[in-house]
């Protein structure tokens, strides 16, 4: 076992603060200097069910979860369901020990509650003949015991973080910091002496593993952040101050984290009755002269449709977020899947006009989110962000220079009235606010409530320049004409005007390709990079514009390599879809990795994929994925 990086894994049960210790423990890595990249992985209940969160920590970037993991710390699951249910559920108190014992690599650390998981239970497991048979180090201890001695049961994530501290050699200073920030008191008083304890109870213990942590210094502050916190952020810089919603997991992080902040800088925040209300409250938001926005999760987005269709008639602006989670219908509700590109892109009535972008990363997050009130407001025109549970719970350190920008909260081309005054009215004193005459990229400025001279009807019937409902052919083709020009404005803009928000990486020379979209972004990039190193040519492209489609970027790509793959979270290949929809001609250029079992891509499941499907190896790949060939093979 090498010191080059640290995987460490704690398990539990939900409730038992897996989720908390490990955000801590990823903050006390970031602060000794490594760069750090969280995985959680958690079941839809309460409290209760076995659920882990893994951290990975290295003296270089990290940009995905890794293969596999090295230090393992079972807590036991205190909420487990009632002993009567076990013939269906299993021993629930035993599975953070028990259902992480196969990814874990050769020669890793195991540190067990032997409080909660008996002796008998752990025979069961076999696990004195498999730490034999894969060099485990096992080190059963009674965290539970020790966490009572000194307090409350509930404290045993500290004693277990004491002793991973010390089984690392790892320096306390930073896990007692951040404990001093968090509580004060008796509480911190009773955690320290515990922490304290159980590091000098692992010095004491005899090990022989070399896992320790990595050495590394950072040569700017760092923040440790969520692809939910730079949305939230960037929605702040931006200038949005309205959201409405209603939770639905994992959209829900989002919402939370406008709410809590949207009071000290004069937002609103309204949780509703279902998501036809909150769609509809930020449309009138918006309508009103608001920057305002709202989102939803799979089958909540299913009910947005309808006023996200007024939205696009009525050419309000707005920007929707639509954190996908594995489907259909309730689907597993904390599982990570890419399933929803084609709800997202065509769900509404008719022809309809909306932007789609679907960051890959913590920091395309933030940048997209800027971008789609930017594009929502300029065009006015509804603005969708795509991204899945996995970019919305992952963790990872970012330069806290990285935000340091400039607010945005102009209302794009909205009139004032002094505009007004020169602008096209009907003999009637309505504002021709639908004029297609003279309308530059499609876009016809709009005027705000209250403004003199602005009056008009907003409808979500077909309509005259000023709002009032037609059915005359000529003008539906004028307004449908114009509205649609707006999408081919947005695409010049987005290729002349602005940075590229695809991503690139690799040999530009390279004679294959992997494509991908969202979340999957990172472990294609890694894959990438140890397919090179293993002397394969490849490179890869993330694609971030689904509408409108980044033709010309993709169009070279293809045009470069001989095959390229497409990496997606889903069963039925829709980016790949995407992609043989704009360009067809390369249909036979184009092949699928598949995954949906609810669990998000290791670089390693890329790198065998590519393997067995580009370079011909004779062999079936061993990771849960599926590979479908390109049309016409």
């Amino acid at each position: 076992m090498s010191d080059d990086e640290l995987i460490w894994r704690i398990a539990g049960g939900s409730g038992d603060g897996i989720d908390s210790t490990s955000q801590n423990f990823a903050k006390a890595l970031m602060r000794s200097g490594l760069d750090v990249f969280t995985h959680r992985h958690y079941p839809s209940r309460i409290r209760g069910g076995h659920t882990y969160v893994e951290i990975r920590a290295a003296d270089r970037e990290v940009q995905s979860r890794g293969d596999g993991y090295n230090f393992l710390l079972a807590l036991g699951d205190s909420f487990a369901r009632n002993p009567q249910e076990e013939a269906y559920y299993g021993n629930e108190e035993l599975k953070p020990l028990s259902e992480n014992l196969d990814d874990l690599r050769e020669g890793g650390v195991i540190v067990y509650d032997e409080g909660l998981v008996s002796e008998e239970d752990v025979e069961e497991l076999n696990l004195e003949e498999r730490a034999e048979e894969n060099g485990w180090h096992v080190y059963p201890i009674d965290l539970r015991g020790l966490a009572k001695e000194h307090g409350r049961e509930v404290m045993r994530n500290t004693a277990g973080v004491g002793i991973t501290a010390a089984l690392l050699e790892m320096d306390l200073e930073h896990i007692e910091d951040l404990m001093e920030d968090a509580m004060g008191g008796d509480i911190l008083e009773s955690n320290l002496e515990i922490l304290h304890e159980a590091y000098e109870m692992g010095q004491d213990l005899e090990f022989e593993h070399d896992l320790r942590i990595p050495e590394g210094e950072h040569e700017s502050e760092q923040a440790l952040l969520s692809g939910s916190n730079a949305i939230a952020y960037g929605a702040i810089d931006a200038g949005c101050r309205f959201i409405a919603g209603y939770p639905m997991t994992p959209w829900t992080d989002v919402f939370t984290i406008l709410s809590q902040n949207f009071p000290d800088m004069g937002g609103i925040s309204e949780q509703v009755e279902d998501e036809i209300a909150a769609a509809a409250l930020a449309v009138g938001a918006s309508h009103a002269g608001v920057k305002a926005m709202s989102g939803s999760s799979g089958g909540g987005f299913a009910l947005m449709s309808e006023p996200l269709g007024l939205a696009e008639m009525t050419e309000t602006p707005l920007v929707l977020v639509e954190a996908m989670r594995a489907g259909p219908s309730t689907g597993m509700p904390t599982k990570p899947e890419q399933g929803d590109l084609e709800h997202v892109l065509y769900t509404s009535q008719g022809d309809s006009q909306r932007v789609v972008f679907a960051p890959g990363n913590i920091e395309e997050a933030y940048e997209q989110t800027r971008l789609a009130f930017d594009i929502a407001w300029d065009y006015q025109i509804p603005v969708m962000l795509i991204y899945d549970q996995k970019l919305s719970g992952e963790n990872t350190n970012v330069d806290v220079e990285f935000f340091d920008r400039e607010p945005s909260p102009d209302l794009g081309s909205t009139l004032t009235e002094e505009e007004l005054k020169e602008a096209a009215h009907d003999n009637s004193g309505k504002f021709k606010r639908f004029n297609y005459e003279d309308a530059e990229d499609g876009v016809a400025p709009r005027s705000l409530p209250g403004q003199k001279g602005g009056r008009y009807l907003a409808t979500g019937n077909e309509h005259s320049p000023v709002g009032h409902i037609s059915e005359d052919p000529d003008n539906r083709v004028y307004q449908m004409d114009r509205r649609l020009e707006k999408l081919e404005a947005i695409r010049e803009e987005l290729d002349e005007e602005r940075e590229s928000t695809q991503t690139y990486f690799g040999d530009e020379d390279a004679d294959y390709g992997i494509i991908t979209w969202g979340s999957s972004q990172g472990a294609v990039e890694e894959a990438v990079e140890r397919l090179n190193d293993n002397g394969y040519s490849v490179k890869g492209l993330s694609v971030s514009d689904m509408m409108p489609f980044p033709e010309q970027e993709v169009t070279e790509f293809l045009e470069s390599v001989d095959e390229a793959m497409v990496v997606e979270m889903n069963a039925t290949a829709q980016f790949r879809g995407l992609l043989q929809k704009e360009l067809g001609r390369f249909g036979e250029k184009l092949t699928s990795l598949l995954k949906y079992n609810g669990n998000p891509f290791e670089p390693a499941e890329i790198v065998e994929g590519y393997e067995v499907n580009i370079a011909e190896e004779d062999r079936e790949p061993t990771a849960q994925v599926r590979i479908e060939p390109a049309a016409g093979d």
